[in-house]
């Protein structure tokens, strides 16, 4: 055979330019044989006997050894040692212009051959899209959606491809969303749904393709798998199911598509989906609570769907999580409760509906995703709603949970809403009740300490909230507002060019609350704040300027 080999190497050399096609035929065979034998050697010989860039130019569409050039060329290419040696003996461009041909077997074999040489290499598959491939791919995915090799070839380039960032814009203005749902709606195999399911995926994270896949009625055939789909223990249903159900939510992340698939309420889609979340399956609860997130994405949906009593299923599958519930469908459930709450509307409704209640059930989480969801829930409900906030302000257990999370270094984002709801509560309630109740849960050095978060927002909030605890509770404070360097702070707000015209004012307006207290009017003395105040009189911003002037007439008088 070693013979054989050798021999049909040097034939081809010298051959290839004047055979004819019989003797090109022998020697092509002789070398898929040796293949079929022992790839990884084979190739080695086909490398060092410099054949590959003979290869180039037998890769026309007149020849009729050209499928067999292009097979050899895929067995070669499974080999990672022979990829670069294929890229460099010139075989990506003529294998390219193969792709227009209309052979079926010399379209597969190219196909394969292109696969299998970029095959992992990001690099050359951006090479192969800014060559035109996509397009080229989609329209013969189109002529050729009889062929099951040809079509398997397709979906696999396509998968490959569509990983890339660059694919997503080529891809949307080709009719692949089109050609997708008309060969999924022929599958019956779940391995070919499974294919398609893997190209499906990506492109549907690009809003425009998204469209195009609703448009083109991929949803009616996610839904209509989830229906057949549902009561099944079968394995691959149980698979199939929770990927139709994740690719539904992913379609409704793009605003068009989850608009259109809302259409006001009244779409049999939005429909289907509120009746998931009831359902027995914990897959189907949750893509029915993240699917109602993704709807609430506006103020007029939002106000609809709590019109509508889209709450009480919400928080009757929240309680169906309680005990030793799912940790997914707790956050998700959560997560559409927190975007309802947004417009001002619909709080004092969900308010009334024992929304409050239902989520402080979740205190006792540890799971870092349902904590911040759960803070977030809650300062989205009582923002301007002074008594819930009073209500929530006075529970011991809450404000002693918030303290503590206020403490979870790991979870910044845990940390940083703990933070926003213990300060909601003051701001919102403006209430001597949950002042103190926050001062005897050591709640005053977090306010404290989130003056000075890199947040712009957040520091006002602890600001405003810290003036609120000033005007009304100073007494009750002032050791542990002490305790905190308070003052050394503000001064380092109001000293710094950096700090927001915002944060300027807020800080004079609770120094001026500070020196009612006489430890901390002692500090501010000593702290030379007069010299800091009267340059900001002179502040761009008219606000700060005037706010300096009062401070320093107030500091003047109290000195």
């Amino acid at each position: 055979m070693a013979d054989n080999l050798s021999e049909a190497l040097k034939k081809l050399k010298i051959t290839s330019t004047d055979s004819t096609a019989d003797s090109l035929e022998g020697c092509l065979d002789c070398l898929l044989q040796a293949l079929a034998q022992n790839n990884m050697e084979t190739s080695e010989k086909i490398q060092k006997s410099g054949v590959l860039q003979v290869f180039a130019s037998l890769l026309t569409p007149q020849s009729s050894c050209t499928a067999k050039v292009a097979n050899i060329i895929a067995e070669v290419a499974r080999n990672e040692f022979m990829r670069n040696p294929c890229v460099d003996a010139g075989l990506i461009p003529p294998l390219v212009q193969l792709l227009n041909c209309k052979d079926q077997e010399v379209l597969l074999q190219t196909g394969r051959a292109l696969g299998n040489i970029c095959y992992d290499s990001h690099t050359l598959q951006s090479q192969l899209i800014n060559m035109g491939v996509i397009p080229t791919l989609v329209k013969l995915l189109g002529i050729h959606c009889q062929n099951a090799a040809l079509t398997e070839m397709c979906l696999v380039a396509f998968g490959n491809l569509a990983e890339l960032e660059s694919s997503k814009e080529q891809f949307a203005y080709t009719n692949i969303a089109e050609e997708l749902v008309k060969l999924f709606k022929k599958q019956i195999e779940h391995d070919k749904k499974e294919m398609i399911f893997e190209v499906l995926a990506p492109l549907a994270e690009n809003d425009v393709i998204k469209l195009q896949l609703v448009e083109a009625g991929l949803v009616e055939c996610l839904l209509e798998i989830v229906q057949k789909t549902v009561d099944s223990d079968k394995e691959d249903d149980i698979a199939e199911l929770k990927t139709a159900s994740d690719l539904m939510v992913l379609l409704l992340l793009g605003d068009e598509s989850m608009q259109k698939l809302f259409e006001g309420g009244k779409g049999s889609v939005f429909q289907r989906v509120l009746s998931w979340i009831p359902s027995n399956s914990h897959q189907l609860q949750l893509a029915g609570a993240l699917a109602i997130a993704n709807f609430a994405r506006n103020d007029g949906n939002c106000i609809h769907m709590v019109d509508n009593g889209i709450v009480q299923k919400l928080m009757d599958l929240l309680d169906r999580h309680v005990e030793d519930g799912n940790v997914t469908v707790q956050h998700a459930a959560l997560s559409a409760l927190r975007n309802l709450a947004i417009p001002v509307v619909n709080k004092a409704k969900m308010l009334s509906a024992g929304v409050a209640e239902a989520v402080l059930k979740f205190l006792r989480s540890e799971m870092p995703p349902v904590q911040f969801k759960l803070l977030g829930t809650l300062r989205m409900l009582i923002d301007a709603q002074a008594e819930a906030a009073e209500q929530l302000g006075k529970n011991v257990k809450l404000v002693e949970r918030l303290v503590e999370w206020c403490e979870a270094k790991d979870h910044a984002g845990v940390m940083g809403e703990s933070n926003r709801l213990l300060s909601a509560l003051i701001r919102h309630s403006k209430s001597k009740d949950v002042i103190r109740t926050i001062v005897q849960s050591g709640g005053i050095k977090h306010l404290v300490t989130m003056a000075t978060s890199e947040h712009v927002i957040m520091q006002n909030e602890a600001l405003v909230a810290l003036a609120l605890i000033a005007a009304l509770e100073l007494v009750t404070a002032e050791k542990d507002l002490e305790n905190a360097q308070l003052v050394q702070i503000l001064h380092r707000l109001l000293s710094d060019d950096r700090s927001a015209p915002e944060i300027k004012y807020n800080s004079m307006v609770l120094i001026c609350a500070l020196i009612g207290s006489e430890p901390l009017q002692k500090e501010v003395q000593s702290m030379a704040f007069l010299e800091v105040v009267s340059k900001l009189r002179s502040h761009e911003n008219k606000t700060v300027a005037q706010q300096a002037s009062l401070t320093e007439q107030r500091l003047a008088v109290e000195s």
